[in-house]
């Protein structure tokens, strides 16, 4: 299968998508911080320096999902119907699991706003704690599942 955003020359190109049917489209993409019991704590108790650490990330979350197309070159900008950030706490692994869900009708898949509104998300969280924990990591970022177009819909198989 040949790569969708290079041409017939080698080029980068935007793919056009004008002969795609509008479908139902959506995508979930997660990502995790790891962050120390202190930080998660703050946040878990809403007494974090900065504030109210989770509304300010599902903000910027949903923000970042709406901005992929300014930040990522060849990506069409999208009106989404639908943005979802959802946080689930893990104080066993010290983490904050985040789940970005987009959906649309359109001609071409959310998938890029979904991971875009979750690596955004995350950021944000590591921005919030950070002065408690420079040392978070974020990892395991990607998409689980997507649905419609012509593919229909797809899931990670884990």
């Amino acid at each position: 299968m040949a790569l969708s955003h290079v041409n017939q020359h080698g080029e980068a190109n935007m793919v056009d998508v004008s002969d795609k049917a509008v479908t139902t489209r959506e995508a979930v993409a997660e990502g995790i911080l790891s962050l120390s019991a202190e930080a998660l704590e703050q946040v878990q108790n809403n007494t974090a320096a900065k504030g109210d650490v989770l509304a300010v990330a599902r903000i910027a979350g949903i923000q970042g999902a709406k901005q992929c197309a300014n930040l990522i070159p060849l990506c069409h900008p999208l009106a989404l119907s639908k943005v979802d950030i959802e946080f689930t706490i893990d104080t066993a692994k010290s983490q904050i699991i985040t789940r970005c869900r987009c959906k649309l009708n359109g001609q071409t898949g959310v998938e890029m706003e979904a991971l875009t509104g979750v690596n955004v998300a995350l950021l944000t969280l590591f921005d919030m704690c950070k002065a408690v924990d420079p040392a978070m990591t974020m990892s395991h970022i990607r998409v689980l599942q997507k649905q419609g177009g012509k593919t229909g819909h797809w899931h990670r198989n884990e």
